[in-house]
């Protein structure tokens, strides 16, 4: 395990980020991030209101039912981008590390992105997670979290570039996206506090997540 905190990490991320990337295309991501922020497009559901059941498939082709998943606990629910994106698997690592204190306090962690279950299966396995990755196809349940956003055509030549077909990968015909985003769920199916941020080089911290799990 890094010496580094996840903050610290996401940050060294951002500067080989800068430093190895297009200019053209940081501006173009630059102007993505600052619409979301400005518009308010993808601001996420509020804390006080209720959550949003969903069915969703998990990595073993298994379904998992939020509410169901409530009776046995509080959730920490994690909206990313998918395994492509560095900074998501740095921040599900950095979880995956608290995962035991998670457990201890009664709560689990369930992630969701709009990637193929196949995708997901990699991702568990390659980064040793331990607890539930979801897939959204098309990011319907994104959407009715106030996540979902349409990749704009800059960003989306930028990921063409890059070799990324963000559609196939998703095995879908739409370039979509969640804003990342961590929801604290108590066991009502209230949520309780939100991390919403448009800027996908910052996450919510661990010790933050575990600070915010022991007020419920």
């Amino acid at each position: 395990m890094s010496n580094q905190n996840l903050t610290e990490q996401l940050e060294v991320a951002t500067q080989q980020f800068k430093a190895n990337s297009p200019i053209e295309g940081q501006i173009k991501i630059g102007q993505m991030i600052e619409e979301l922020q400005k518009s308010g497009i993808a601001s996420g559901k509020q804390p006080g209101e209720k959550a949003v059941d969903f069915k969703l498939t998990n990595a073993l082709g298994r379904d998992v039912i939020l509410f169901e998943e409530l009776t046995k606990g509080p959730v920490v629910l994690v909206f990313y981008r998918g395994g492509w994106c560095p900074f998501c698997n740095m921040q599900l690592k950095a979880y995956q590390q608290i995962l035991p204190e998670i457990q201890a306090i009664g709560a689990q962690l369930i992630a969701i992105s709009p990637q193929k279950p196949d995708h997901s299966l990699s991702l568990q396995e390659k980064e040793g997670l331990e607890f539930q990755v979801l897939s959204d196809p098309n990011g319907l349940v994104t959407a009715k979290y106030n996540l979902l956003f349409d990749v704009p055509p800059g960003v989306k030549e930028v990921m063409e570039g890059i070799g990324l077909d963000l559609a196939e990968y998703n095995n879908t015909s739409k370039w979509v996206l969640p804003v990342p985003a961590t929801f604290m769920i108590d066991e009502s199916a209230i949520i309780r506090s939100s991390y919403v941020n448009p800027n996908f080089m910052q996450r919510q911290s661990p010790e933050e997540i575990l600070r915010e799990l022991k007020n419920l």
